[in-house]
């Protein structure tokens, strides 16, 4: 079974680089509190590494 992670939106994407926001947009996260599941992969996993400081991710199955 292939796993997924949970992305959660913590902090605004208001003031961030234009870069950062097209990322946290492109995870499917529109507002503060709003949560995406996407697939455990590298290109995910990357674009987390770039805005994390936004994000909260869980690990689920």
């Amino acid at each position: 079974m292939s796993k997924s992670l949970k992305i959660t939106q913590v902090k605004s994407v208001v003031g961030r680089l234009p870069n950062h926001r097209r990322t946290v947009r492109a995870l499917g996260l529109k507002r503060i509190g709003d949560s995406s599941t996407q697939p455990d992969n590298p290109a995910i996993r990357g674009m987390i590494a770039t805005v994390g400081y936004l994000l909260r991710v869980e690990e689920v199955q």
